[in-house]
Parts: structure tokens; sequence; C-alpha cells
């Protein structure tokens, strides 16, 4: 293996696997770090993080890794599927304590791309029917105004 920093001890072995196979991926693409950021638009210092297991990649990243080593669908989806194991039991880092001394509550956010489609709001019933019943009143109205014009 290449000139990698050894992986912290600790760590879970699905983590210790996925990460391990993350480097083989990169090491096999021949790219630097910083041209595989720009291959992939995930940063260096992002790549540092992923590969040294100081925090989970994105969905997104693991899949333009696969893409920029050249790997299959099926592969690409064994290495995600790595991912969703190894994510479900990455370590946490402990939470920093406030000014107060409670501990700091981290209010995580999704990633607008890892984010499930919300369906669309309901619209209401009522606005329908009300244009419905204005069409049939204009109508009737014209329909009256002609019968007048006729019967004249």
């Amino acid at each position: 293996m290449s000139g990698w920093r050894p992986l912290p001890d600790g760590l879970p072995p699905e983590v210790r696997h996925f990460v391990a196979q993350l480097r083989e991926l990169k090491d096999a693409t021949g790219l630097s770090l910083a041209a595989l950021g720009a291959r992939t638009a995930y940063s260096k210092s992002s790549w540092q993080r992923y590969l040294n297991a100081v925090q989970p990649p994105p969905r997104q990243a693991v899949t333009a890794l696969c893409r920029v080593a050249g790997l299959s669908a099926e592969e690409a989806e064994r290495v995600a599927v790595r991912r969703e194991v190894a994510v479900e039991v990455w370590p946490r880092p402990e939470p920093a304590a406030t000014a107060d001394g409670e501990p700091y509550r981290d209010d995580p956010t999704v990633p607008w791309w890892e984010r499930l489609e919300e369906p669309a709001p309901p619209r209401p019933a009522g606005r329908r029917l009300l244009l419905v019943a204005v069409l049939l009143l204009c109508a009737l109205l014209l329909l009256g105004a002609v019968g007048m014009l006729l019967a004249a």
C-alpha cells in the first residue's frame, strides 16, 4: 500500500474495511488528492478526511470515486452497500460542552442530495370547485345575453 497514515485505533471492522477499499480505489486511479478533488467535485481536504476515517464520505463522493476508478455498475453498487454498513457503525465524535457545561446537541442537516423527495402538498379542492362555479356562471350569463339579443 502507498504512504497512508494508519487508521485510528478502535475503528469498527466495517469502517476499517470500507476505508481501506476507498484507499485502494484512490490509489488505482493514480491521481493525487488534489486531482481526485478536481475530478469528483469534492475538495482535497474532504478526501483527506474520508480516506483517514475522520468523517464518513457522502454517498455521491463514493459514487464519483467509483466512476473515476472505472468500476462497473455492480462493483460500484457493492462499494455503496459497504458505505451504508460502515456509516451505520461509524464512531460519532463526543459532543462538546457549551459555556454552561451542558453538552452541545448537534442538529445535523441532511445535504440536499440525500433528502428524500417530499410529495407535493395536496391542492385544496375548494379552489378547483370555485373555479368551475365561476366558469359556469360566466357561461350562463353569456348564454343569457346571447338569448336576449336573439329575442330582440
